[in-house]
């Protein structure tokens, strides 16, 4: 064997080790794309059901809160009303104002004269 010879073996045994190398990478690759995979279509079929509860658990929020807003709108409603009611008997004054007026003042004097009959005993 002569030189030349040697070199070729020695070139041919790290070419089948290279080889060798990219085989079992390529193998070990194909493996984690598998896995991949697998994990994916596992994600895949447990996010679905989870995305259905999310969905009906917010259906089932929705509808409280739909009375919720209508009992607001009402109670919004009634204090409207309750106001121009209120300002509407300010505003026009005249006897509703003064039957107050006296009902306030008559309140008054009769806690006056509970308080001077308390005093006198």
């Amino acid at each position: 064997m002569s030189a030349g010879g040697i070199a070729l073996i020695i070139c041919a045994v790290s070419l089948f080790a290279i080889a060798v190398a990219v085989a079992y990478a390529v193998i070990r690759f194909g493996r984690l794309i598998d896995e991949a995979k697998v994990s994916l279509k596992s994600l895949t079929d447990e996010t679905v059901p989870l995305l259905d509860g999310v969905t009906q658990t917010v259906t089932l929020v929705n509808g409280p809160l739909e009375s919720f807003n209508k009992i607001t709108k009402n109670v919004e409603n009634i204090s409207t009303k309750a106001s121009e009611a209120t300002s509407n008997f300010v505003d026009k004054g005249g006897p509703a104002l003064k039957i107050a007026g006296a009902l306030m003042s008559a309140a008054g004097a009769s806690k006056k004269r509970k308080a001077k009959k308390t005093k006198a005993e």
